[in-house]
């Protein structure tokens, strides 16, 4: 009988849809490698390899059989894909054109030998950023430079703005994935990309303004409010536009901080300092890599305080996303005070999900754990944190964590009170 790789869907599917992985044909209890290997636009290869054992009958199915060892070890059926790792080193997997599926090679190995076994089978299959009927437009609407994704079908959805943090561009794959799940998701740059400035020396609030009411106006948006989704500096920028402009109805934000961070903000006459940092504190680790977490300075203490973002103009709900393991900075430290000043001012306080062993860098499911990578901005390997096994986990759990949220209000329900995962 001939040895046979099946996946489930067969062909193509989403990236952050699961893929089941199963061999069929093989001998009883006979050892095999299974390797996966991938390129991404700029041609750098990425590969993941485990070890496994055929079952009395010969088959094997990755979601119940536990990996032996390799890039990772017992029943991880996602393993193949969320254990890849660069042979470029610090190079972090990110999709920069999600028109494009990202192509992964399995392979399935006679043996425990990742690079000397008889192939026995292969497979091919494309992992898409957009989901059949999604449509992306791209938006040079006066100041605003941005991508809109809608979903498929007639009507109005769901709007979400989303932001990520400092390393600048137009970050797309996140908002393609969640236009996917009903929701007209508008991907916003707000330096680095095309004419905006190429560094954040301050940001004028009056650019989000324009594009929350970009969003408004989109007939293919549901009124009357948006939610805002941010990412580490586009984190405390969410923040900012929850206290200061309207129409926002929810807010998550992923290891943000409760502090105006990096660069001055701006907005009409209304002017937050940057928090600032001492880069004396920075370490430096035996790796060479640059532990961030310690350089803050302290948002509760004099003066640092006139960077704190006024949270009692804030409207919610809002979800916090942590990794306890953040080390670009005290994601939990932060995300506590924004529970304590809310609730201080009779607001509804919001909800906090603790990722034990997780990193700053919370991506949607089945992208390789992001540790340590050269900062798009400074220039330097910098450390993120996160045990990858733990960080993975987290990142498929708050995906459906970071839907569901948006689910329930931006359809009008009343916020929850704290929580802790």
């Amino acid at each position: 009988m001939a040895v046979t790789l099946s996946l489930d869907p067969a062909g193509r599917s989403c990236w952050d849809e699961p893929l089941g992985i199963s061999v069929h044909g093989l001998a009883p209890e006979q050892p095999v490698t299974l390797r996966a290997a991938l390129r991404d636009e700029k041609g750098a290869l990425f590969r993941a390899h485990a070890r496994y054992r055929a079952d009395d009958h010969g088959g094997l199915d990755l979601a119940r059989a536990p990996a032996l060892g390799g890039s990772f070890a017992g029943i991880e059926p996602m393993g193949l894909l969320w254990a890849l790792e660069p042979e470029r080193p610090l190079w972090r997997l990110i999709k920069r054109d999600v028109q494009t599926p990202f192509v992964v090679e399995l392979e399935v190995l006679d043996g425990h030998e990742p690079d000397g076994g008889r192939l026995l089978a292969r497979a091919v299959h494309e992992r898409h950023f957009m989901a059949p009927g999604v449509r992306r437009v791209p938006v040079r609407e006066g100041r605003v430079r941005a991508t809109l994704f809608l979903p498929p079908g007639k009507g109005r959805f769901p709007g979400i703005m989303d932001l990520f943090g400092s390393g600048g561009g137009l970050c797309e794959y996140r908002a393609s994935l969640l236009a996917g799940h009903g929701f007209a998701v508008l991907a916003l740059a707000y330096f680095r990309f095309e004419d905006l400035p190429e560094y954040l020396s301050d940001v004028h609030l009056e650019y989000f303004e324009e594009a929350l009411t970009f969003m408004l106006q989109h007939p293919k948006v549901k009124g009357p409010n948006v939610g805002l989704l941010g990412f580490s500096k586009g984190g405390d920028l969410c923040l900012s536009m929850a206290a200061f402009l309207r129409n926002i109805t929810a807010t998550v934000l992923i290891n943000a901080c409760v502090a105006n961070t990096i660069a001055p903000l701006y907005y009409k006459d209304l002017f937050i300092p940057d928090l600032g940092c001492d880069p004396t504190k920075q370490k430096t680790m035996e790796s060479g890599l640059w532990d961030l977490v310690d350089i803050w300075n302290n948002p509760l203490e004099e003066p640092n305080h006139k960077s704190l973002i006024p949270l009692e103009k804030a409207q919610g709900p809002f979800l916090f996303i942590v990794g306890m393991d953040d080390h670009n900075w005290k994601s939990e430290f932060y995300a506590h005070i924004a529970c304590g000043r809310l609730q201080a001012h009779g607001k509804d306080r919001p909800q906090i999900i603790y990722y034990p062993e997780t990193g700053h860098c919370i991506d949607p499911p089945y992208f390789p754990p992001s540790r340590a990578s050269v900062h798009a901005v400074l220039g330097e390997a910098v450390f993120y944190g996160g045990e990858p096994r733990a960080q993975a986990r987290a990142q498929v759990d708050a995906w459906q964590q970071i839907q569901t949220f948006f689910q329930k209000y931006l359809n009008g329900e009343k916020p929850v009170k704290c929580s802790k995962i």
